[in-house]
């Protein structure tokens, strides 16, 4: 990235910058402002002479340098401008001017066309033969201003969009659609031609450069409506002909390897495609309605890092105990919670926590949604006979010193696991569940006698998960009488400044950006032993959690208010509160 700023493009509206010789090395200016210090300057060369990587890529690499501060001094350095990405929208006429794909590779984003050329956004202006091949795109003088690479990529996955083109294939579709026999949609979704092909793939695309972890597709009376989940709320997408709606699910359920002339009963698959260069598994599940088939797709995103323990939320006491508690030699641990709360993650956090070369740890799961390469890991394939009960049987005679359980769904399943933790092993295991307590209750209603429940569980984690404040729009705001009614009945401290997200080009303008997991830990200690064993009632069970220091879900959800990093209307919505 050092260098003299490119002769034939410029930061303001004229055809050539003014000759700026002896400009300064981006290092020493990057020392200059105490931005870092000479010694991770004389780290980063040294990695850069072998690794050939550009320096500022290496500094933010490093966790040396904050990508934004980078963008500002690098504009500093070549005498351009600074743009903000989350507040400036790039307008469709300069998108249309450079390619996708082009400006994807180049990490370059299309701001506005003007008359004295094309204002466009770049991670690194300094990249000669990247500006060559922006201009011969645009055909015009370019205008370059800085943006932080990671602002820059966001900013493309949302001007680029997928289904901006849908519209095409729709029309392609409707033009084809000669009756609406069987044969008709079948046709349509087998040949990879087809206009409903496309639009399938474009629905995909879309849903994972928006971040959705659901795509809903349900058919209604007058139109097959669209909806992503993403950060765990549901936004309306597309609609699309009601007459569409039969070739469309076909066209999924040939992808899932599905039977496609089954039609009255649910049916579940799954989905191994590459989007964006991204590995992408798709579980997909549909069931028929009154208005036809109904198909739900799950996304898993295979280049997601993997969290650490430390980084889910947990509360310090929380993450102390429940580090403890991972530890023990045998013994089962629980995480509950409702579908799409987090259960999943957690567990994946905690195996990499006990992950060591002295342990042979085994999964059993549906589907293998991350890929670990020193655990064993099996996938649940029921057609060809492998159950969870019948692949956690086989773990046990592969001598194993911890076993994940995907799930608890069937009583032999939870039996074996159960079973497993009595004689040895630790089990890790998720179950449905509206809390911690209610998980206990989950057991005994699956017919597991409760002293066995008491000797083999050691601990439950009870978890939900709740959309953070955008940390690019945050302002301040003061709650409604209701909300602050409700944040000083649950206990929440004094607060003088609460904050939200106004909305931004990277929240979608929802105000919200990521999620955070909410957690309580109930231990199994004798006392609690003792209640387990008399059948004590959830209530019970719930207050002598809470008297040995269990905090509940809603007290942990109000310290995240407290510290500025969810609402009170948040909570109120993700959180069970009773």
């Amino acid at each position: 990235m050092n260098g003299n700023a490119p002769a034939d493009v410029v930061a303001q509206p004229v055809t050539h910058a003014p000759a700026r010789p002896g400009v300064r090395l981006l290092g020493e200016l990057l020392v200059d402002h105490s931005l870092i210090t000479p010694a991770q300057l004389a780290e980063a060369l040294l990695q850069q002479s072998a690794s050939g990587k550009r320096l500022g890529a290496l500094l933010v690499e490093l966790g040396a340098l904050d990508e934004r501060k980078l963008a500002e001094t690098l504009a500093e350095q070549l005498g351009l401008r600074v743009v903000d990405l989350r507040q400036e929208v790039p307008q469709p006429e300069a998108i249309a001017l450079v390619p996708e794909s082009l400006a994807r590779s180049l990490n370059a984003v299309p701001i506005r066309a003007t008359e004295a050329g094309l204002e466009i956004a770049m991670a690194d202006p300094s990249d000669q033969k990247a500006l060559d091949q922006l201009k011969a795109a645009a055909g015009r003088p370019l205008i370059l201003m800085v943006a932080s690479l990671s602002d820059v990529k966001r900013a493309v996955d949302n001007s680029y969009r997928a289904l901006a083109g849908i519209e095409t294939h729709v029309q392609a579709f409707q033009a084809t659609e000669t009756s609406r026999r069987l044969e008709q949609p079948l046709q349509q979704a087998v040949s990879e031609d087809a206009p409903v092909v496309k639009v399938v793939n474009l629905v995909i695309t879309q849903g994972l450069r928006d971040r959705a972890s659901d795509i809903h597709i349900e058919p209604q009376d007058d139109r097959l409506r669209v909806r992503y989940r993403i950060d765990g709320a549901l936004h309306d997408v597309l609609a699309l002909p009601a007459q569409m709606g039969a070739a469309f699910i076909s066209r999924i359920k040939i992808m899932a390897a599905m039977n496609i002339v089954e039609r009255q009963r649910p049916q579940d698959g799954q989905i191994a495609m590459e989007i964006d260069g991204r590995a992408l598994d798709i579980r997909v599940a549909t069931t028929p309605t009154i208005w036809g088939e109904k198909a739900v797709l799950r996304l898993l995103d295979k280049s997601r890092s993997l969290y650490k323990l430390n980084d889910l939320g947990m509360s310090f006491d929380v993450h102390t105990a429940f580090s403890k508690l991972v530890r023990s030699p045998f013994g089962m641990v629980i995480c509950a919670g409702p579908t799409g709360s987090g259960k999943t993650t957690t567990l994946y956090a905690t195996l990499s926590e006990v992950n060591d070369s002295e342990r042979n740890i085994m999964t059993i799961e549906d589907p293998v949604e991350y890929i670990f390469p020193s655990i064993n890991q099996i996938q649940i394939k029921e057609q060809a006979g492998m159950t969870f009960a019948g692949g956690l049987k086989s773990i046990l005679r592969q001598d194993p010193d911890v076993i994940l359980v995907g799930e608890c769904r069937d009583v032999e399943t939870t039996r074996i696991a159960v079973q497993s933790a009595l004689t040895g092993h630790f089990v890790m295991t998720s179950i449905h569940a509206t809390d911690s307590a209610s998980a206990l209750h989950r057991f005994l209603d699956m017919g597991i006698e409760s002293f066995l429940i008491a000797s083999s569980v050691i601990g439950v984690v009870g978890q939900r998960l709740v959309r953070r404040i955008c940390s690019e729009c945050r302002v301040q705001y003061w709650p409604s009488a209701e909300e602050l009614a409700f944040y000083e009945e649950a206990g929440g401290e004094f607060k003088v400044d609460w904050y939200q997200g106004e909305g931004c080009n990277f929240c979608a303008h929802t105000g919200f950006q990521d999620r955070i997991g909410v957690y309580e830990l109930l231990r199994i200690t004798e006392e609690m032993k003792n209640l387990i064993v008399k059948d004590a009632t959830h209530d019970e069970i719930r207050r002598l959690a809470v008297a040995q220091g269990m905090k509940p879900l809603r007290d942990e959800a109000i310290r995240l208010v407290h510290d500025d990093v969810t609402t009170i209307n948040e909570v109120l919505r993700s959180i069970y509160i009773l």
